[in-house]
């Protein structure tokens, strides 16, 4: 007699996998060039910087033990005085929240602030994370447009008007994952007297803010509100492997976190948030660092942009690579960038389809691509193939 097997929880009937990460399975050949990913390059991790630090604090003592459920307290002290810079405001410690990356802190907060049929709000087209997140905890999620300033605030405020009430809107707020795009200062401020007047949570997704080539990102939304809790990461500046993510919330938020961090994994690794801490403490290494990957990465995006323009013409419209590590790109003739998707790993080289972002439904004819990981001799060689698998 076959044993019975045990069912699964219902809610994992309407998840889906990542689409990205489904992709990076199919771009590990050493042929194909991948615009796909979205990872910071490892060749400008900082390794021997990294090693000192760890060096540094096995040397000391409870690296190796547990630690604090919201973090190494001197860590803890660091990123409240970052942060305290960014928002022209004394952040308290009690606000700062320590994190297994910025994703975990997403995942405790919709455990926190969303009842199951409770409306969220994102941009769309949306970081997929957010929305795995906000599927597995069983929201309702509607979706505004974005523009060339971000989050179109005029469609939430309709939305409002018809009597929809959010209980958070999330935004990537700084050079747009996978838009490209940052959110104007005046939707900034617009978005978090909404919050205020309306009653709901802004979560100000914020782990490219840093990146930025030409000028610095504007004021994160956090600056105008309380009711905005503020997400960042030391994956893209440091290294992803860290795990270092924070939050900035009013402290009951966190206290209310704690409590779930303790069920999910009790507390961090010590010896990574000690790590860390070095790290971000060092104010003149970590200038010098930041600005060294921002000049990389500007040149790269700048080298990308500049030979999709050259190649395709009139016939895509792309992102101006401001920061961050996308550019978000649309087909004007027509094209269909899943059913091109195939014949461009034929070529040799790899983009996420639009499609993979949208909410509900859309972006057929656009894509994101990823400028971090390659020089920009191999982006116009990626370029170029993808050309060639466009003219077939």
């Amino acid at each position: 007699m076959s044993p019975t097997v045990p069912p699964l929880a219902a809610k994992l009937g309407g998840l889906k996998s990542s689409a990205i990460r489904d992709l990076l399975e199919l771009t590990t050949r050493a042929e194909v060039i991948s615009l796909a990913g979205g990872l910071p390059d490892a060749e400008l991790m900082p390794r021997e910087r990294i090693a000192t630090a760890a060096e540094a604090a096995l040397r000391g003592p409870g690296c190796l033990q547990y630690t604090e459920s919201p973090g190494w307290a001197p860590l803890r002290d660091v990123l409240a005085e970052r942060e305290s810079g960014r928002l022209g405001r004394r952040v308290p410690v009690a606000e700062v929240f320590v994190t297994h990356g910025s994703q975990q802190a997403l995942s405790l907060l919709a455990e926190v602030l969303l009842d199951p049929g409770a409306l969220v709000v994102v941009e769309d087209p949306a970081y997929v994370g957010a929305l795995q997140v906000f599927r597995a905890a069983g929201a309702r999620i509607l979706a505004v447009p974005l523009d060339g300033e971000g989050m179109r605030v005029d469609v939430l405020r309709e939305l409002l008007a018809r009597g929809e009430r959010p209980a958070a809107v999330h935004t990537v707020s700084n050079f747009h994952n996978p838009g490209g795009v940052t959110m104007s200062p005046a939707r900034r401020r617009e978005l978090a007297e909404l919050a205020e007047a309306q009653g709901f949570w802004v979560i100000e997704d914020d782990p490219y803010g840093e990146l930025w080539f030409d000028r610095p990102a504007p004021e994160p939304v956090a600056t105008y509100s309380p009711n905005v809790i503020r997400l960042s990461s030391a994956s893209k500046i440091l290294s992803p492997s860290l795990r270092v993510g924070w939050m900035v919330a009013p402290d009951a938020v966190c206290r209310a976190v704690e409590l779930l961090k303790q069920g999910a994994d009790l507390c961090g690794s010590a010896l990574t948030q000690q790590i860390a801490a070095e790290l971000l403490a060092d104010g003149d290494w970590l200038t010098t660092h930041v600005d060294h990957v921002r000049s990389v990465y500007g040149e790269r995006a700048k080298a990308l942009v500049q030979a999709v323009r050259i190649r395709f013409g009139d016939r895509v419209v792309c992102t101006d690579a401001t920061g961050g590590m996308f550019v978000w790109a649309d087909f004007t003739d027509g094209t269909d960038t899943q059913q091109l998707l195939p014949r461009a790993l034929d070529a040799g080289v790899a983009y996420v389809p639009g499609a993979a972002f949208a909410v509900e439904n859309g972006y057929r004819h656009s894509m994101r691509m990823c400028f971090t990981t390659s020089d920009a001799a191999v982006l116009e060689e990626a370029v170029d193939r993808l050309a060639e698998a466009h003219a077939e």
